[in-house]
């Protein structure tokens, strides 16, 4: 088991070899990795939304420029086809921003395209299942150039005028960077939820038929814009950004400050182990709900593998979302709530009985992640340390007992299988919902078969507590919120990843 004079003896000696050395103490990886050099790169001081008009009576979208990309991920070399629909008619303009640390700035301009002529863009009407399917005309196709590294990119859509003549008007696009290089860390966005929850154009989302909101009965598809994320809070500045600005940004903008090698994928690049397979360690943040099965069987062969898994994320592996191809056969595009996760688990078994039936049913997501989804789900808490001499917690001072104020939230994990060998509970508490329906949540780590391991953090609201960049805002729900970056929550990362990553 690591001491901490070992994790300091491994900062001293990365400091002799030349690695970058954080202000904090933590234990970096190589500063000439593709990311620490992009990092070193001038950022912008004008990349967020600054005037941006909702439309509808909802307020989840604004017609006067909205648009989608047609890949959630491209690699270096291929092409990214853009939609995007002005109304009124009027020229407008695309900056591609990559999302970042770039010395606390937030982001970096990458490409700028002007005088795109505009055009409004037919609102698609409801297909099967409710299904809203823009099938809207290319307004740009760019080549993604060889030196964009992997990461999250936001395109802040501007357009020359409103149609008074009186000003402009903004909304991103998202889309994702990949490579297949080998990389320390691979963090996977959560862009399934992000669109199960998206509901553009008029509360169309997995959440919102007729028949109810926890049924199989909605498609929904990545060919439409991100409306502005309606669940916990109104913060109309992050719209067409899907939930990454809300609840992913802070991790990865803490990952890139630190100088660690890091990698990005969506979900939909993860229904086979293959890039998983070439990282040392596997990311899980935010909300991470919806999983296609070949994601969970390709993320259990990776920790059979020996790939250290890290669930900085609550609510995760909740449902089966299956794919299924865009009206004009571009892969993995529409998906839907096809059933829970959780076998013969109990919350599983009644959720089928209540809401479905359901023509899908996954495994008990508890053998993987090291606890389950529960009911209630959602709710709020304290961070609670029940095992102060566990490695996680070195360098963090925290006693038993010790809280970290509103860290769990607002969804979360609990009744971990007690039949999972090696299993450890490190934090447990209650989580309370509108603050009453206690719920009792567990954050858990076990061994897996190579010397790896599998950590469950239980909590939506972890990445609130690494960092708060640029363009980001703190989250509130049932009458709790998350504090800002707390230095214990950073260190006991640190220690996760300088554990995964092959120190002691």
């Amino acid at each position: 088991m690591s001491t901490r004079r070992n994790l300091l003896k491994g900062t001293a000696a990365a400091a002799c070899s030349g690695s970058l050395i954080s202000a904090n103490g933590f234990s970096l990886q190589e500063g000439k990795s593709r990311i620490g050099i992009e990092n070193q790169r001038e950022g912008s001081r004008d990349w967020q939304l600054t005037r941006m008009k909702p439309t509808s009576p909802s307020g989840i979208r604004t017609q006067f420029i909205e648009g989608y990309c047609k890949s959630q991920s491209v690699r270096a070399g291929e092409a990214l086809e853009i939609c995007v629909s002005t109304n009124p008619v009027q020229n407008f303009k695309i900056e591609i921003f990559r999302t970042g640390y770039y010395q606390g700035r937030g982001a970096r301009l990458m490409a700028t395209y002007t005088q795109l002529a505009g055009k409004a863009q037919q609102v698609p009407e409801y297909g099967p299942k409710r299904l809203r399917e823009c099938r809207w005309e290319t307004s740009l196709e760019i080549k993604i150039p060889e030196e964009w590294v992997s990461g999250v990119y936001v395109g802040r859509l501007t357009t020359e005028s409103d149609s008074s003549g009186h000003g402009y008007w903004q909304r991103y696009i998202v889309f994702i960077v990949k490579d297949d290089r080998p990389a320390d860390i691979l963090v996977q966005c959560s862009d399934n939820t992000w669109q199960a929850y998206n509901q553009w154009p008029d509360q169309d989302s997995v959440y919102t038929h007729p028949k109810g909101n926890q049924g199989p009965w909605a498609d929904v598809s990545f060919d439409r814009p991100y409306g502005k994320y309606s669940q916990i809070f109104d913060h109309p500045m992050t719209m067409g950004s899907g939930e990454w600005l809300c609840f992913e940004f802070p991790m990865s903008y803490w990952l890139e400050k630190e100088g660690y090698d890091v990698t990005y994928c969506s979900n939909s690049d993860m229904l086979s182990p293959h890039r998983g397979m070439k990282c040392k360690a596997f990311l899980s943040v935010g909300h991470d709900e919806y999983w296609d099965r070949r994601q969970y069987d390709s993320v259990v062969a990776m920790r059979d593998a020996g790939v250290n898994l890290m669930f900085l994320s609550g609510n995760s592996v909740c449902w089966v979302s299956p794919y299924r191809d865009s009206f004009d056969g571009r892969q993995n595009r529409i998906l839907f709530r096809g059933g829970p996760y959780g076998g013969n688990y109990a919350l599983a078994e009644s959720r089928n009985l209540e809401h479905g039936p359901f023509p899908h049913r996954g495994p008990d997501e508890g053998y993987l992640i090291g606890a389950r989804n529960v009911d209630p789900v959602n709710g709020g808490g304290d961070w609670v340390c029940t095992s102060p001499d566990h490695w996680i917690y070195e360098g963090t001072g925290m006693k038993l007992g010790e809280t970290i104020p509103g860290l769990i939230g607002w969804e979360y994990h609990g009744d971990p299988p007690s039949d999972l060998a090696g299993l450890e509970i490190i934090a447990e508490g209650t989580a309370l919902q509108g603050g009453v329906n206690p719920q009792h949540w567990t954050a858990t780590i076990y061994p897996g078969p190579k010397g790896n391991f599998v950590f469950n953090a239980s909590t939506i609201w972890w990445a609130q507590a690494m960092s708060s960049p640029p363009g980001h805002i703190l989250p509130w729900s049932h009458w709790s919120r998350p504090h800002w970056p707390d230095p214990r929550v950073q260190r006991m990362t640190a220690n996760l990843l300088q554990r995964a990553l092959g120190g002691e």
